[in-house]
């Protein structure tokens, strides 16, 4: 059996398609990068914008002609947002050639109906999966055993926060912490299969615990994941401004493992748009939570998101935005013009009143701030040396990235996958930066041909 998996979304949904395919193999699958060659193609949805519908839509439009030609047999899975927790009766006479709606995190379905269709014993699989999941255990599929570097290990499942602009809480449910102890067996699996860095995702991540009465919080768990055999780096995202806590920070600042890189959106720069949001903090309170992540890390970099063209937003609400960033100077801004989910407080009380090309014009004005921005940022590295994990080879240039999540390319002729590598910084520039290594020693290894796919 072969199987393809097409992912479209956030960390989270990459997150779930690895599980997937870990389960998938452990059916005896084996993944395909051509969809024509699979028994098994599965699509993971997002819904957060209109453009994710509207490419999966494409992808389901493109397969149902697959399947109605040459391969009938092909078996569809639907996944992710698009189906939600609740389920959506309507997809199934949009997409008859869906066979199988799986919602976010939870292959089962589709699990079930293999094993129902290869004659595999239904429970049988059923009580390998619940001792897999009480294990915490993950097994990488075979294509990335030892050759993942980083990997994404969600603890905290759905939200339970509901921004005015937010279909998560519809779609992923409410939120769900994981037992630390599964959290850990994991990472122990991933680090002991060559993943040498994790990323910890929640739609907000540092509420972690909350849902748990007495529970442990972010900074325990990130302490606990800190002593993981093999490890060498640990991220989290997405952060929340009020549950940033200075107890957190200080855990950051103080664990060597744990990169000093923030994510914390701010998603608009001015008052009365973040109370239409329901942000629940104000332009203010975010500016000093800067100011303090800035004190615990005063080398670190900040990364945020940006929504432009919130109903409601006028052009000075807009220049408020404009003028924080500004300001503050951080290191990377995801910028996204909204889009209304159907469904969401927005979607239902508010009028998108901003034109598609106002919306454009205020998400290239704010790209071009950023680019300035970070190229002066990135320009004071030149020269210096850096600390990269390579992640893989691309273009002919090894690529890996830094503490502080700046992406940076060079050549050598060794293979140097998975490695802590000091590289110099040679030029910069706003999205990446080039580099090269320190002369070799005396006892440096013999070159190893380097074989890309």
């Amino acid at each position: 059996m072969k199987y393809h998996i097409h992912t479209i979304g956030c960390q989270m949904n990459m997150a779930d398609s690895l599980r997937l395919a870990s389960e998938l193999e452990k059916l005896g699958g084996a993944s395909t990068d051509e969809i024509g060659e699979a028994d098994v193609a599965v699509l993971n949805t997002c819904v957060v914008r209109q453009s994710a519908e509207d490419r999966a839509n494409g992808w389901l439009q493109r397969v149902g002609r697959l399947k109605n030609g040459d391969h009938a047999g092909l078996v569809v899975g639907l996944m992710g947002c698009l189906v939600g927790v609740k389920g959506n009766p309507k997809l199934a006479r949009a997409f008859p050639q869906v066979d199988v709606f799986l919602p976010p995190s939870d292959p089962t379905a589709l699990l079930n109906c293999i094993a129902d269709r290869n004659q595999l014993h239904v429970e049988r699989v059923a009580v390998a999966r619940r001792h897999a999941a009480q294990d915490g255990e993950l097994t990488l599929p075979l294509a990335q055993r030892g050759r993942l570097v980083s990997a994404h290990v969600p603890v905290v499942y759905g939200c339970s926060y509901a921004c005015a602009f937010c279909i998560v809480p519809f779609r992923r449910g409410m939120e769900r912490s994981r037992p630390v102890g599964e959290i850990a067996a994991e990472t122990r699996s991933l680090a002991a299969q060559g993943v040498r860095e994790i990323t910890l995702l929640g739609q907000i991540v540092d509420r972690y615990g909350c849902d748990v009465k007495d529970g442990p919080d972010l900074a325990q768990l990130l302490r606990v994941v800190h002593e993981t055999p093999g490890l060498e780096r640990i991220r989290f995202l997405t952060s929340h401004p009020n549950y940033m806590n200075d107890d957190l920070l200080r855990t950051v600042a103080a664990l060597p493992r744990i990169c000093e890189h923030i994510e914390v959106p701010v998603q608009s720069g001015n008052n009365t748009i973040l109370l239409n949001m329901r942000r629940d903090y104000t332009v203010e309170q975010y500016r000093s939570l800067i100011g303090r992540i800035r004190v615990h890390m005063p080398a670190g970099s900040i990364a945020c998101d940006v929504i432009v063209g919130f109903p409601g937003e006028s052009a000075a609400q807009f220049q408020d935005t404009h003028d924080l960033l500004a300001e503050l100077k951080l290191d990377k801004v995801h910028i996204a013009k909204y889009s209304p989910r159907p469904g969401t407080l927005s979607a239902r009380h508010m009028v998108d009143d901003v034109p598609a090309e106002e919306k454009e014009r205020r998400r290239k004005a704010l790209d071009d701030l950023q680019a300035g921005i970070v190229a002066d940022i990135n320009n004071r590295l030149l020269g210096e040396r850096a600390q990269v994990l390579v992640e893989d080879f691309h273009r002919g240039k090894w690529r890996g990235r830094t503490r502080t999540n700046k992406l940076v390319f060079f050549e050598d002729e060794r293979d140097r996958t998975a490695e802590l590598v000091d590289v110099e910084i040679t030029w910069a520039g706003p999205w990446s930066l080039r580099g090269r290594l320190p002369d070799a020693s005396v006892d440096a290894p013999p070159p190893l041909a380097v074989t890309v796919a």
